[in-house]
């Protein structure tokens, strides 16, 4: 469904899913306002997204903090007049035994897993109801927010906070017709499963480099790993007038490899 007119805000989207997920929305017809922390890579992101011919804008900020959060929405509002979509895409991860969390580890990922979507929920939703119109937010989850890994013990617990915010903010914000929802990537060839495999290697005599990522995607029912698209194309429907009847999820897009 083409979306001419509309605006979406997708943070963390230099690169990655993030980058995918905001060229798949301008696409379908969104003016984008593009966020992440890295500067250098952001405006290449913009660059490239011009000469493509998309409408979109970059804005270089900080989701775990609140203040920037909603600079990032009146920056939005500013250029484009209006707000329709905020995607809570940044996030970061971790790959470490539990008995070697730390306090910085634990900081790091909660500020910006967690405080970050919850300060970017709050902001969108209250440019949506000072607009009175209806909005959505979209939540970057995880399959670790529905299971909980081992080596990814502080990563999962953010992922299940950040699908607990998702209900919550759903079932509170519905009286004003705002949708709450998140996808939930499965496992991709990515440089966190890069460190994962790093990871296990150095717990397990027995394993060599890649077999962790070997033993995940070999459990996917649909026979292969995931690909950007595939959380794109479910953000594009999230993004849509087609999802208005589906609050408070976190959908798994995972080729079948975790069942909830």
């Amino acid at each position: 469904m083409k979306s001419e007119n509309k605006v979406a805000v997708v943070t963390g989207s230099a690169g990655g899913l993030g980058k995918a997920i905001a060229e798949r929305l301008a696409i379908d017809g969104f003016n984008i306002v593009i966020q992440d922390i890295n500067n250098d890579l952001l405006l290449e992101t913009e660059k490239e997204f011009k000469e493509k011919r998309y409408n979109v804008l970059a804005f270089r900020s900080d989701v775990s903090k609140k203040k920037e959060q909603e600079e990032l929405v009146n920056f939005a509002v500013a250029e484009f007049k209006k707000l329709d979509v905020f995607v809570n895409n940044a996030g970061v991860d971790a790959v470490t035994p539990f008995l070697e969390i730390d306090e910085e580890q634990l900081n790091k990922l909660f500020n910006i897993n967690v405080f970050g979507t919850v300060y970017g929920t709050q902001a969108a939703a209250n440019q949506f109801i000072k607009q009175k119109t209806k909005g959505k937010v979209i939540n970057a989850c995880s399959i670790a927010g529905h299971e909980s890994y081992e080596m990814l013990g502080t990563y999962s617990a953010t992922k299940h906070a950040v699908r607990s915010y998702t209900q919550v903010a759903a079932k509170e914000l519905a009286k004003y017709k705002i949708n709450v929802n998140a996808y939930c990537p499965g496992v991709a060839k990515t440089k966190m499963w890069d460190r994962i495999d790093e990871e296990m290697v150095k717990y397990d005599d027995n394993l060599e480099p890649g077999d962790a990522f070997e033993e995940f995607s070999s459990a996917i029912k649909l026979g292969r790993y995931q690909e950007p698209k595939d959380v794109s194309n479910l953000v594009s429907f999230l993004a849509s007038e087609d999802s208005d009847y589906i609050t408070g999820q976190s959908i798994l897009t995972d080729g079948g490899l975790v069942y909830r």
